[in-house]
């Protein structure tokens, strides 16, 4: 079987065997990748009728109580400004994005004690007081099944969790031993359950990463079933033990950003900002290649100049209209409607 026999099964079907995908990403050329995501691209215009939807995202803080090996706000990185907006800056930000037309904001940030389940449910119910035709996500790591109810019944519509890898063998390989696999996939169980729109996600490239790990992570998704996919490449941070790993590609992201349209046709699908920094034109070629949500940073500057996840992450010098502007540009200049609504799941 070929390469361009075994997209169109994935096109198809939804489908394709664990040998068969294996071989497709091993053996991809650019002419298959191209093809790939002209595949893709047709089947989320048909399905999204060319709609691209923005969210907007607010980083909260970048204190966290992880050492993920990867991570530029990770514990032990002394050499970083910590930050935490009140609530007073996140409703402004979320004022400042309703006013540019957005109407999903979300909430991202290190998993940091300082806000408590309370007063995170407070904040909840003053955005959706406020802005009751709009969608709220939280991304904020691990927590108790308790603390994720508490969350969905104060307003929160989604939650996004990157599981990062479906091996427990490479999860060890980038996180320190007190974190558990096993934790991080009752999370997304959890979530699931109680009834979030549920996003899950990897990192293309990452170290020690394996084609295994990538049709494993794959096939993880596809029987997962999220609402939502977030998959970007790994990029380093001078300031993290993996400091010296070779970036992943965009190449590779597109592909596979491809794969995952094919496998959940519905699914929401970032063009990430780790996309947009490993290729000048990354964003844009991740719409073309069946991506259709894009989320401009309405975080105040100082919180942009300071949640360095990695290093040289675009955006950080846009001011709020800037970024909201930039975006919509090129979605309209790629021929797709920047929508102005939610855009749930459905």
């Amino acid at each position: 079987m070929s390469n361009i026999d075994r997209i169109n099964e994935l096109y198809e079907n939804n489908c394709i065997n664990k040998e068969e995908l294996t071989l497709l990403i091993k053996t991809c050329s650019p002419h298959d990748r191209e093809y790939a995501a002209m595949k893709a691209r047709s089947l989320t215009d048909a399905v999204f009728e060319k709609k691209v939807y923005l969210r907007a995202l607010i980083e909260i803080t970048n204190y966290c109580k992880n050492n993920c090996y990867y991570c530029g706000i990770r514990a032990e990185n002394s050499d970083i400004s910590r930050y935490r907006l009140s609530e007073e800056d996140i409703f402004f930000a979320c004022s400042e994005a309703y006013e540019l037309g957005l109407r999903t904001f979300v909430l991202q940030g290190g998993e940091d004690a300082y806000y408590t389940d309370e007063m995170l449910c407070n904040i909840v119910k003053k955005i959706k007081k406020n802005f009751a035709n709009c969608a709220l996500t939280f991304s904020l790591g691990e927590k108790s099944f308790a603390s994720y109810k508490m969350f969905f019944e104060a307003g929160v519509d989604r939650y996004l969790l990157r599981h990062e890898t479906a091996s427990r063998t490479h999860y060890l390989q980038l996180h320190p031993q007190n974190m558990d696999f096993d934790n991080r996939m009752r999370c997304l169980n959890d979530l699931k359950l109680i009834g979030f729109q549920t996003g899950c996600g990897f990192m293309v490239g990452s170290p020690y990463q394996t084609i295994e790990n990538i049709v494993d992570d794959l096939l993880f998704i596809k029987d997962f079933n999220p609402q939502m996919v977030g998959i970007g490449p790994f990029i380093p941070h001078k300031d993290t033990p993996f400091r010296a790993f070779t970036p992943g590609t965009a190449e590779k992201t597109l592909l596979l950003l491809s794969i995952v349209r094919m496998l959940l046709p519905r699914v929401l699908l970032p063009a990430t900002t780790a996309l947009g920094t490993v290729s000048n034109n990354g964003r844009e070629s991740g719409i073309l290649s069946g991506a259709n949500v894009i989320m401009p940073n309405v975080s105040p500057s100082y919180a942009r100049h300071n949640y360095k996840l990695y290093d040289n992450k675009i955006g950080s010098e846009d001011d709020v209209t800037e970024s909201v502007e930039n975006v919509s540009r090129f979605v309209r200049d790629l021929g797709y409607k920047v929508v102005i609504d939610r855009g749930d799941y459905s």
